[in-house]
């Protein structure tokens, strides 16, 4: 069980990362002899995340050029204050997944507090975010760039849960 469990998180979040994204991703090679530990798919994942989030986002915003010149080096960031959100959230998966099978009350609950933790901490940082934003790009921009991000948080968290097996 457990090993489906863990097939079905990874699978949730290499497919979280290909939503909205254009063209056809190829798979990268996995080595017979090692598999990469857990910490190395979670760069892999948020790294595929936040590409294309970036990708999904200069695709609908359309910047001039001294917008996108300000703009880029203020979205990464914002980016890079997202990473530790999501390393958390997906230690948090895996936690649930290594713990499934004997999972108790306190490691329901513990899932259920990675999951608003990681909602709280989202909005913070979308309204620490937003004003920096309004600093480089005028008000209707600023908000089409947060819609877009949020949308696309919003689409990978209901791919999560979507693949995530609901406490027993």
């Amino acid at each position: 069980m457990r090993t489906l469990i863990a097939s079905l998180a990874v699978v949730a979040l290499v497919s979280a990362s290909a939503l909205g994204s254009s063209g056809v991703r190829q798979a990268r090679p996995v080595s017979a002899t090692a598999a990469p530990n857990v910490e190395e798919v979670l760069k892999a994942v948020r790294s595929d995340l936040q590409l294309s989030r970036t990708d999904i986002i200069s695709k609908n915003v359309t910047l001039t050029a001294e917008q996108a010149a300000k703009f880029w080096p203020v979205f990464e960031a914002y980016q890079k204050e997202q990473n530790a959100i999501m390393d958390a959230q997906l230690k948090g998966l895996q936690e649930y997944v290594d713990k499934f099978d004997t999972l108790d009350d306190a490691g329901a609950m513990a899932l259920m507090k990675t999951h608003l933790d990681r909602d709280q901490r989202m909005v913070t940082l979308r309204l620490k975010w937003l004003p920096e934003f309004r600093k480089v790009l005028p008000g209707k921009l600023a908000a089409r760039v947060m819609q877009i991000d949020r949308r696309i948080s919003l689409a990978h968290q209901v791919e999560f849960s979507s693949r995530i097996p609901l406490v027993e």
